[in-house]
């Protein structure tokens, strides 16, 4: 680490994503603001599952000139990191606006290439081993998403993928920032993306009774801090995020987003599956994250919370953000967005790292929509119902995920 590293501040200058509620940062942001849900009825799935739900990406993404043969040789997971690369790209104007060397990659998934897999898996059983893709193993794995990208814009700098189920995306946010301050990058496309949504992958959250079964009435599952949630909705989407110094930003004349000021990860090392508060993971990740930016709990205005709607998982995250932020809990405003885009998995907490950014740009605070009747063991400043108007300097992401990981992230507003 060069002697300067610690100074070294880290500012978002490009944001793409493709979601459930859009295929873009503009489309996907307006919606969040309008409370949208993009979660539907999947009538094509099979139906002895409990839950036939989910929030699928809707509509042709813009991958840019990609061949259409070698379009279908790649996973979904891929197509969709493509496309909110290519849009963050584009958003940062860092094309020929950098030495290439010294940009990197960092993008997550949960689950990686599952799609491929059950296809060439099918393949394998109806015709034969001979027809089964030479692209399979490649198109699978999970750091193949970020290989790509790196390949469509001559990236040569790390290529990383980190797969931390829930956490991959914030997990890939923070690391890629710590390589920026170490001085061993100027800046890195950093993110996550998922495509699960299959009949295979429904089953096994639901056999681990993760899911919402409320299919009669789909936009109404997903509901967050809610007394009558009964789990989470299965999603898919990417987000990806163009993370540079201060210095070189300044130096190129990039539009700033905001500023990435702090980051935390941390262990459970208590449970497989389930959230444990009493380990404090969750806890001395944001703790963590907050002394990385050198701010006390009192400066944080806006949460937006892992809360995925899992009768257990909210309650914990409650419990943690009033451990951290003691009697200033009660002052800060949280939502909660996977109501409106399902539960992105591995892509989730990029996504909502994007909607913290705009959040803090626009003085205007997604709502956490189905919010009828707040469980009295999750009561906090919830932004209920609609979006709030709010001049926040501060907002914290949570993401946390199976294998009891954690990362926070903090994002302070830019005023040059």
């Amino acid at each position: 680490m060069t002697p300067d590293a610690a100074a070294r501040r880290v500012v978002v200058t490009g944001l793409g994503c493709v979601t459930p509620l859009g295929l873009d940062v503009a489309s996907s942001w307006k919606a969040a603001l309008a409370g949208t849900c993009g979660i539907v009825s999947m009538p094509d799935c099979d139906d002895r599952l409990p839950s036939r739900i989910a929030a699928p990406v809707v509509g042709e993404f813009d991958v840019g000139d990609l061949h259409p043969k070698e379009r279908r040789r790649y996973d979904r997971a891929i197509l969709l990191a493509l496309a909110a690369a290519r849009e963050a790209m584009a958003d940062a104007c860092l094309a020929g606006a950098a030495d290439l060397d010294r940009v990197g990659v960092a993008i997550g998934s949960g689950i990686g290439g599952i799609g491929t897999l059950l296809a060439n898996h099918r393949t394998y059983l109806e015709k034969g081993p001979r027809r089964v893709s030479p692209f399979f193993i490649p198109m699978t794995l999970a750091n193949m998403p970020s290989g790509v990208v790196a390949i469509r814009h001559g990236l040569r700098g790390p290529n990383l993928c980190h797969v931390t189920a829930c956490a991959s995306a914030a997990h890939s946010v923070g690391e890629a920032a710590r390589a920026i301050r170490s001085g061993e990058v100027d800046a890195m496309l950093a993110g996550g993306t998922e495509a699960a949504i299959n009949d295979l992958v429904l089953a096994g959250f639901g056999s681990m009774q993760a899911l919402s079964k409320r299919n009669d009435e789909p936009e109404r599952a997903s509901r967050p801090f809610d007394a009558d949630r009964d789990g989470f909705v299965l999603g898919e989407g990417a987000g990806v995020l163009v993370l540079e110094s201060e210095e070189h930003a300044r130096a190129r004349g990039a539009h700033i987003h905001a500023e990435l000021a702090g980051y935390a990860a941390s262990s459970d090392a208590a449970q497989l599956a389930a959230p444990d508060v009493e380990s404090g993971g969750a806890i001395r990740s944001m703790r963590g994250a907050l002394a990385d930016a050198g701010l006390e709990p009192e400066a944080v205005g806006h949460i937006n919370a892992h809360a995925t709607s899992t009768p257990a998982g909210d309650v914990v995250e409650v419990e943690s953000i009033r451990r951290v932020f003691g009697e200033h809990a009660d002052g800060i405003a949280v939502s909660a967005t996977k109501g409106m885009t399902g539960h992105l998995l591995g892509a989730a907490g990029a996504v909502e790292a994007i909607f913290s950014v705009k959040a803090l740009q626009d003085g205007l605070l997604p709502p956490t929509i189905n919010l009828d009747r707040p469980d009295p063991a999750c009561v906090l400043d919830h932004v209920d119902g609609k979006a709030r108007a709010a001049d926040v300097r501060v907002a914290l992401s949570n993401s946390f995920g199976f294998g009891g990981v954690n990362a926070a992230l903090v994002f302070r507003k830019w005023e040059a």
